[in-house]
């Protein structure tokens, strides 16, 4: 059961990996501030490396659902657990140039966590 309800939270992950990726391309001014103060949307040198950000999240969610199709869940939980250190430096990166401690941590620390603990499902 513990393992059938980590892997549909590491779906959803990966779904919302996906969806974000997709966002930047879509709405790049919506995605652009990942809690960064005075961030240049604007920019058209910014948004290039914005869309590899995006590109770089679609293809870590498609990944998400390629070790749910061809590896065991041990696989996917070491994955999960690596994974979760990106938003853990989203949420220094974020803490160290001045944003908002509420997306620090209610954003990217909170999605650590839910990272860390889908991980930990998949490999009890």
């Amino acid at each position: 059961m513990l393992t059938t309800l980590a892997t549909v939270l590491a779906g959803l992950l990966g779904a919302a990996l996906i969806a974000m990726g997709a966002m930047v391309f879509a709405k790049p001014q919506n995605a652009a501030g990942f809690g960064i103060p005075h961030t240049p949307v604007d920019d058209p040198a910014f948004r290039s490396w914005l869309h590899v950000k995006g590109a770089r999240e679609i293809v870590c969610g498609v990944f998400v659902f390629v070790l749910m199709l061809v590896a065991p869940t041990s696989v996917l939980g070491w994955f999960m657990l690596t994974f979760a250190a990106m938003p853990v430096s989203d949420a220094v990166i974020v803490l160290r140039s001045g944003g908002p401690k509420a997306t620090a941590y209610g954003v990217h620390a909170a999605t650590a966590a839910v990272m860390a603990v889908t991980a930990l499902g998949l490999l009890l």
